[in-house]
């Protein structure tokens, strides 16, 4: 959406009405993740980014009440759709999509894809990120990833190291702790916006990663983690088929994990 001449951005401003096979793909993906995220995840917040100073704007200043009201009218992934015909039917003329929480991850897949089809059995491909491994690395051995810590600023600090393949898997790590910004009280608050009230999402999850066959299902979901409860979003990754890690805050130690039963396996012991 930061192109202005690219598919969705078009379709933002209503000077395109049928969407591509690109799309599509990730409209049906972002379709399924507000499904199973009961509306918490929704990629029709542009408006309410550019509000609270996420998106393609640059606010003076935080929005009013009465703001991000006239946003939420515009709010609703579920009063969208896309025909078999790629005709896109939007809530309103002031829907935007922004499918910056599934577009790196689609990428990654769309990478892989073409490796695949064209007989490469060992690859890791990274985008801001997102991963998707296959084969064994050129030490012969699983890939490993390295899970930060949340905490603030560029410097990256080890959480834990997963380790993946020689099958297909994909990684994708949301959080806060990194793109934030700050009230008029000087109290931060993080880039993940909920769609229900207008407001940033409050959460105890402060990062969560997530581990699918796709990386954009992948991305989609560590997404919709941090707009939800530790254990919502663990119910969320269970029926979803994903398994997950939720770094979450404690009062005394800081932050504690939880995780889904099969995700201990992907870890190096």
């Amino acid at each position: 959406m930061f192109n202005n001449g690219s598919t969705v951005s078009k379709i933002n401003r209503g000077e395109l009405d049928v969407a591509d096979a690109h799309f599509r793909t990730v409209f049906e993906i972002s379709r399924r993740v507000w499904e199973l995220s009961d509306g918490r995840y929704d990629p029709t917040v542009a408006p309410l980014c550019d509000l609270w100073g996420f998106g393609t704007a640059e606010p003076e200043s935080q929005p009013s009440e009465a703001d991000v009201e006239a946003a939420l009218g515009a709010v609703g992934l579920g009063e969208c759709s896309v025909g078999s015909d790629g005709k896109v039917v939007r809530k309103s003329a002031d829907t935007r999509f922004d499918f910056s929480s599934v577009a790196k991850g689609y990428g990654v897949d769309c990478i892989a894809e073409m490796f695949d089809r064209n007989g490469v059995d060992r690859y890791m491909i990274e985008i801001g990120g997102e991963i998707r491994v296959k084969g064994l690395s050129p030490r012969g051995r699983q890939w490993r990833i390295q899970v930060d810590a949340p905490v603030g600023g560029i410097a990256h600090r080890r959480f834990g190291i997963l380790q993946l393949g020689p099958e297909n898997m994909a990684v994708a790590t949301s959080g806060n702790y990194r793109n934030f910004r700050y009230d008029a009280k000087g109290k931060p608050y993080g880039h993940t916006l909920s769609p229900l009230t207008g407001y940033p999402a409050i959460s105890e999850v402060l990062s969560a990663t997530v581990l699918a066959t796709d990386c954009a299902l992948a991305d989609a979901l560590a997404t919709a983690c941090m707009t939800m409860g530790k254990g919502e979003a663990l119910d969320m990754l269970s029926e979803s088929g994903a398994e997950g890690l939720l770094i979450v805050a404690a009062p005394d130690s800081g932050f504690v994990s939880v995780q889904t039963g099969g995700f201990d396996a992907f870890m190096v012991k």
